[in-house]
Formats: structure tokens, C-alpha cells, sequence
């Protein structure tokens, strides 16, 4: 055999090879997997595989990720979905919430509408008309920046519709309560009832209190309400989590809850009544925390709920000026906000929570409380030597220009709520004057310092429609489209013409400078809170080997305007490879049944 014949036969050979390999992989068996979704359009964030259109899913977890192709020829299962085009992202999740205050709100009196003290009276008058006699008539979301005055309103306006009744109402960012004058008799308050160390009772020029008790004041009537059942509270959570499903959330960050609630988030998850996953984060005014810490975390219980975080007060909120500030109100001259607790009891908190493997998630929205956040955080780190401690500040909403850089070296993790700043842009630079407000909702001035940003809502103050969170995020606009200019904010805010900076601050938003892009929203509501949570290693991307937690929506939202994202349709929410909504009018087989 010549050497033309030789290599001739080595190339039958490798061809016969080939073509029984070939014949071989064609016949061999497919892997059988619980779900497989194909015909989508995946943003998986995920480096490695950015862009896929199909997905097997296995045990609750995702087991391979690729095209329609490469999917349909290595698997198949007997639930196939196919997504007609939708767009599929991580599950959505919000980073900071108040589960069972939003289902509790969800079957009491919400005043978020109410345009003025009046209509407010009227809800209530309605409600008592529909209880019992001496019984509590509780409501939630008054906001008097609504209001034609904007003050705080006073007892007597409640007291004509709810003579023989208690009346307890909850401003918008819950560090506010307004009460009639019967809640106050039954508590005891009087005009020489002094005010608690971090909390303010409102009073009239005569120095009687109004009704209206600010941050820790509100310590003072709230142990007198009946509190819930345990069954009302597991009630309020199934509802909450039911509404943050229908909102595409498959995790909910839950930013507080005692001994009651603990206790009844295990029995719902030995239950399997729990739709969403929670991280939840332990009060640390709670009598039982020593007790929480010496026991260690709660991680991952039931596949569905974990507790391994510590939250606590250093301030209030701004719409109520209980945030502290270091220099005071610019609309209230002499008023410097409240702090809740010390620097140093901070610091020694957070010493004991991260020694016994607990996250600290401090409420900080003021200026001088991030601050003073900052300093215990550091002084408790240098002590402590925990190296990856992932401590948080959860608003973060007003901060000193030099405190900004200090986040990213310190691992400290801003969680954040963009509609706050859409929420309040009408009146916070009233509040804070021209030159605080620059360093306020400083989305952008953090991320190029190398931070990521926990989205949240905080929910019930805002919806917990992440949609809208994501809109706020990347336009820094209301629902209308305000502001586009320094005109909008002439006409619209609660500003004289010469108190803007600089009119280019406004150009497409409210200092539209530290707008997000679409992506960086969208990692704020995925990605970003799985690692604020110590869970990047089994949420937040599409990725093989994580939890099948996606979310479905009918558009592709990092290409449509904007504008167009609130109303993007929510398609599904599927948690753990498992339908916990879909939309009725969607016509694809997508429960896989």
C-alpha cells in the first residue's frame, strides 16, 4: 500500500468513526427532567451563558441552560412550556419589605388616597359604621405632604367621628402614629407625658399632645393594642406573599420580626404554605435576641424561609423628620431628626450578631445616622475580624459626600428603595436644602465606587411592584414623567426657582445623574439582593445547579422605553421549578400541566 492508499484508509476509518458516533448520540437515551421551558428569551446574568432560549429543570433547580436545540436534544419531560417569546429573568426579589405589615394593611383601612384630613375622618367614620361598639378601627398610609397644609393633624378631627372607638392610623413610612383622644386617655398621655428618648410627642402651642407620636414615641400607645393571633399573623403572610407573587417576586427580604413571627414562619413552612421565599431579618429590640444569637441562624429552612440577620433603628424617616440629620431641617429650622440608639450599643451589637454568624441590617436615612452607622460598623469590624460580614444600611437615603466612599471599603452593603425617591422628590428638597439633596437617592455616586445597591420597596410605604422600582431606578420620573425639566420642577416641587443648583440636574429626572441603566436595575432586584442575603450561590442568575426561581415577562424591558416598563405584563412568577402565578390571560401551557 502506497501512501496516497494509507492515508485513504485512516480517513474511511475516522469517517466510519464519526458516523457511528454521530449514530450513537442520535439513539442514545435523553435525560427525563420535571420541566422543560424552551421558546423564551433568557437574560440569565450570567457571564458565562448571557442570553439562552431554554431551560431543564430538575428537583427544583435549574440543570442546564442553552438553546432550544441544545435543550430539546438532551432532555425531555412530560411538563414542556413553551414560552411563545416571553422574557425570563432571574425571580425577581425585594430586598427590603415588611411581610406581614402589608398583609395586615391589606384588610385595614389604607388611607394612601386620602387627599386631606377630612376624607381621612370620613374612611374612619365609614368604619365605624361597620364594627362593633369600643372596638380598634386601624389604618395605614395618611401622608400629610398630600395635604393642602401639610402638617400634622390633630386628635379632634378623629375624635367627632370616633367618640366611643380607638382609632390608630399609621402615617405611609410607619414611624408616625395618629391617634384619637380615647387611645390617649386609655394609654394615659397627657401634657406633661415627657418625650421618650428617640421618639417626639407632637403638641399644640399650648403643649397638649396632638394625636401624632413619632418613632419611639410610638412605643408608648402601640403596647396597648391587642395583639394579633398567631393565626392572623400566618394569615397576613399568606396573603402578603400571594400579592409579591403576582408581582413576579419569588424572594421578599422581610426587614423585622420578633419572637410571634419567627414562630409562625416555621409552622408555614412545615406547612408548605409558603409561596415566596423569605429572608428575614430578626429585630434587635426584641427581649429574645440574646437568646436568637446564642442559637445561631435559621438558613434555609424548608427550602423556603432563612433567618440569619439582625435589624435595628438608628434614626427615623425624613417624610416625618425623624431622620437624623447633622445639620438641622432646612423647613424646620432647629430640628435635627432623631437617633434611636448609641454608636457604641451599635457597635457592640454588631460585635455579638456577626461572632455568632448574623448579618446586621441598620435602618439609616439621615446623614448624620449614616454616618454614625458607618463609624460603629467599622469600629465593631476591626474588633470583630469577620471577613466577609456583609453588613447593611438599609435606606441609606441621605448621606455625607465623604461617607459615600466609605461602603465599598468597609463591605458594607447599601439597600435601597428607588420609589422612595420618586415618592419624595416633591418635598425632600425642601427638607434637606440644595446642597444635602445632591447627596440624597445617590444611586449612581455609590455604584461607580464599586458598590452594588440592594434594591427594595419597602413595602406597604410603596408598592411592591418591582416593575415600578426598576422604572424609578433608571428615569428618576413619577408615572407621569416628572420631572422632564427645571420648568416641571418650578411648577411641581415644593422649591423656589433659585434653590436648584443647577437646572441641568433636571433634565430627565430628578437630578437624573444618578439614574441607573436598565441592567443595573434589574441586577438590583436579582443578582445583587441573592448576595446581599449570602445567597448568590443559589439565586439571582439562570444559571445550572441554582434554584428555578424566574420570572416572566411579555417584553424584553431592557429594550422598550421606559415608560413602558409599569406596564410590562407579569407573565409568571415560577418558584423552585413550580407555578405560584400565572397571568389567566396568558396562552401558553405554562403551568406544565
Amino acid at each position: 500500500m502506497n501512501e496516497f492508499e494509507h492515508v485513504m484508509e485512516i480517513l474511511k476509518n475516522v469517517g466510519i468513526i464519526c458516523i457511528c458516533t454521530l449514530l450513537a448520540s442520535c439513539m442514545a437515551p435523553k435525560n427525563r427532567v420535571a420541566l422543560l421551558m424552551t421558546n423564551g428569551s433568557f437574560c440569565t446574568l450570567d457571564e458565562r451563558i448571557p442570553e439562552a432560549q431554554a431551560i431543564a429543570v430538575n428537583d427544583g433547580r435549574i440543570v442546564a441552560v442553552g438553546t432550544n436545540d441544545e435543550i430539546n436534544g438532551r432532555y425531555e419531560s412530560e411538563n414542556r412550556v413553551d414560552l411563545e417569546g416571553g422574557f425570563v429573568l432571574p425571580g425577581f426579589t425585594d430586598g427590603h419589605g415588611h411581610v406581614s405589615e402589608m398583609g395586615a394593611s391589606l384588610t385595614t383601612l389604607d388611607l394612601g388616597n386620602a387627599r386631606s384630613p377630612g376624607e381621612v375622618a370620613s374612611l374612619v367614620r365609614d368604619a365605624v359604621a361597620r364594627s362593633v361598639k369600643g372596638g380598634w378601627i386601624r389604618g395605614r398610609g395618611w401622608n400629610q405632604e398630600l395635604w393642602p397644609k401639610k402638617v400634622f393633624p390633630s386628635h379632634d378631627i378623629l375624635d367627632r367621628v370616633a367618640d366611643s372607638d380607638y382609632v390608630f392610623l399609621v402615617r405611609v413610612d410607619g414611624h408616625a402614629i395618629w391617634v384619637n383622644q380615647r387611645v390617649m386617655d386609655l394609654v394615659g398621655i397627657t401634657r406633661t407625658t415627657e418625650d421618650p428618648s428617640g421618639g417626639r410627642i407632637i403638641r399644640d402651642n399650648s403643649g397638649n399632645p396632638t394625636g401624632v407620636f413619632v418613632d419611639a414615641a410610638m412605643g408608648l400607645v402601640t403596647p396597648q393594642i391587642p395583639p394579633p393571633t398567631d393565626a392572623e399573623v400566618g394569615d397576613a403572610i399568606v396573603l402578603a406573599l400571594d400579592t409579591c407573587a403576582r408581582y413576579g417576586l419569588t424572594e421578599v427580604h422581610d426587614a423585622g420580626i420578633d419572637a410571634q413571627t419567627l414562630r409562625v414562619y416555621s409552622k408555614l413552612a412545615d406547612e408548605g404554605r409558603l409561596k415566596v421565599r423569605v429572608y428575614a431579618m430578626y429585630l434587635g429590640t426584641d427581649s429574645t435576641l440574646p437568646a436568637i444569637l446564642e442559637h445561631g441562624p435559621k438558613i434555609g429552612y424548608e427550602g423556603f424561609f432563612t433567618m440569619r440577620s439582625v435589624k435595628v433603628y438608628m434614626d427615623g424617616a425624613l417624610g416625618s423628620r425623624g431622620a437624623a440629620l447633622v445639620q438641622s431641617y432646612a423647613d424646620d429650622p432647629g430640628n435635627y431628626g432623631l437617633t434611636e440608639m448609641g454608636e457604641k450599643d451599635l457597635e457592640n451589637l454588631t460585635i455579638a450578631a456577626v461572632s455568632n454568624g448574623f448579618q446586621v441590617c441598620t435602618h439609616a436615612i439621615g446623614d448624620r445616622a449614616n454616618h454614625i452607622v458607618l463609624d460603629a460598623y467599622e469600629a465593631a469590624l476591626r474588633v470583630a475580624n469577620v471577613p466577609d460580614a456583609r453588613l447593611r444600611i438599609e435606606h441609606a437615603q441621605v448621606l455625607l459626600k465623604e461617607d459615600i466612599s466609605r461602603f465599598k471599603g468597609l463591605g458594607v452593603i447599601p439597600s435601597m428603595q428607588p420609589t422612595h425617591c420618586t415618592s419624595d422628590m416633591s418635598w425632600a428638597e425642601a427638607r434637606l436644602g440644595a446642597a444635602r439633596i445632591r447627596y440624597a437617592y445617590a444611586w449612581r455616586s455609590l455604584l461607580k465606587e464599586g458598590n452594588i445597591i440592594v434594591a427594595g420597596s419597602d413595602f406597604p410605604v410603596e408598592s411592591p411592584d418591582p416593575r415600578l422600582g426598576i422604572y424609578a431606578a433608571v428615569t428618576r420620573q413619577d408615572l407621569f414623567g416628572l420631572p422632564r425639566n427645571f420648568q416641571d420642577v418650578k411648577e411641581y416641587f415644593e422649591v423656589t426657582p433659585d434653590v436648584a443648583v443647577d437646572s441641568s440636574d433636571f433634565q430627565g429626572g430628578f437630578f437624573a445623574q444618578e439614574r441607573m441603566t436598565v441592567t443595573e436595575a434589574i441586577k438590583a432586584f436579582t443578582i445583587w439582593p441573592a448576595y446581599g442575603a449570602f445567597e448568590e450561590n443559589e439565586r439571582g442568575t439562570i444559571s445550572a445547579g441554582k434554584y428555578a426561581d424566574l420570572t416572566i415577562l411579555k417584553s424584553d424591558i431592557r429594550k422598550i422605553p421606559a415608560r413602558e416598563i409599569p406596564g410590562d405584563d407579569i407573565l409568571g412568577t415560577i418558584v423552585g421549578g413550580k407555578p405560584v402565578y400565572i397571568d389567566p390571560t396568558w396562552n401558553s401551557r405554562a403551568s406544565g400541566q
